[in-house]
């Protein structure tokens, strides 16, 4: 047994664990060792102030070791530095969107009732973006007519009294162009709320299925997970949904989370509750919805019904949905 004696509280410390540290390995020994002296060395404001207690070799591998990690020291601090700056432009972009969507939403809110027909064209007068019948189409309604002559593309406006949902609703022939582009066409990551493209109003779907994003913000349908608590539900419990050709009003029934599922998933799918064939596949697809219900609303629907979904992503789960079910009672 080696006994090390000194006046020096630290000089008896570093030969105590360099004693403790004689099997190790020389790249362990160093790598303790020097974590060590930088520790002693922020107290004392000394640099390498231990080092002469060691031998030539042994110091030769401290300082390398404490050099490697001011290395790493320094890239994480860069590292950082850039995630802050990538945050910040983020935040910035974010919410510059959402200032110009804020202030463009509410232009366009003003011209419902705009009974002066302004004739923009159509950005793509080859989309037939409403399913038609072999009878003749309904006239818009006169109070969407202005609206409807800026896009075409606008399908209906969706309104829930006492909440941020106040928006014209697009419909595409897809289910991504609107994931991204606002009412005026522009690039906007708040997208717009959209209709499925499955989705007909004339004829009338049995089921409307309405997405939005869930953004951080509270925009688009960032704030609709807020029905998760039934005394929201209770202050907010109807929905205005006018298509283009008919006004209409909407008591919710059911409030759950799902998700997309595979392909080959034997499951309940509520996006793919759209058309039903009989009255059975109807009320199936409503024992499903009201097995899934945070809560019981004393709502229920029968077949003939129409239907109103409103969906959006869940970060809850991997490819998650927020979802609100109503029925149409006006």
């Amino acid at each position: 047994m080696v006994v090390f004696c000194s006046a020096s509280h630290y000089l008896d410390k570093y030969a105590k664990i360099y004693y403790n540290f004689i099997n190790d390995k020389q790249e362990s020994k160093a790598e303790r060792l020097a974590f060590i002296i930088m520790e002693e060395d922020k107290s004392t404001k000394n640099e390498n102030s231990g080092l002469e207690k060691f031998d030539p070799e042994m110091q030769e591998k401290i300082v390398a070791f404490m050099k490697k990690k001011e290395k790493q020291r320094k890239i994480f601090i860069a590292l950082c530095a850039l995630v802050a700056v990538v945050s910040f432009s983020s935040l910035g972009v974010y919410s510059y969107f959402g200032g110009r969507t804020a202030k463009d939403n509410d232009a366009l809110a003003q011209l419902i009732g705009d009974t002066t027909y302004v004739n923009f064209p159509n950005p793509n007068p080859t989309v037939m973006v409403h399913r038609t019948a072999e009878e003749e189409m309904p006239d818009v309604l006169e109070k969407y007519q202005t609206l409807y002559n800026k896009n075409k593309r606008l399908i209906g406006w969706l309104k829930i009294e006492g909440t941020n949902i106040d928006f014209p609703v697009m419909q595409t022939v897809n289910n991504e162009y609107y994931l991204e582009h606002n009412f005026k066409q522009e690039y906007d990551k708040n997208g717009s709320i959209f209709m499925d493209y499955q989705c007909s109003v004339i004829p009338r779907s049995d089921n409307l299925i309405i997405y939005g994003h869930h953004m951080k913000s509270g925009k688009m349908f960032g704030q609709l997970d807020k029905y998760e608590k039934k005394s929201y539900y209770e202050k907010h419990p109807i929905i205005q949904f006018d298509t283009i050709y008919a006004e209409g009003t909407y008591e919710i029934m059911y409030v759950f989370r799902s998700k997309v599922y595979n392909e080959n998933e034997i499951i309940f799918k509520y996006y793919q509750f759209i058309d039903v064939n009989s009255a059975d596949e109807f009320d199936s697809n409503m024992r499903e919805m009201a097995a899934l219900s945070y809560y019981d609303t004393g709502v229920t629907a029968q077949y003939g019904d129409q239907i109103l979904t409103l969906s959006t992503c869940d970060q809850s789960q991997t490819d998650g949905r927020f979802v609100v079910v109503a029925k149409r009672i006006s």
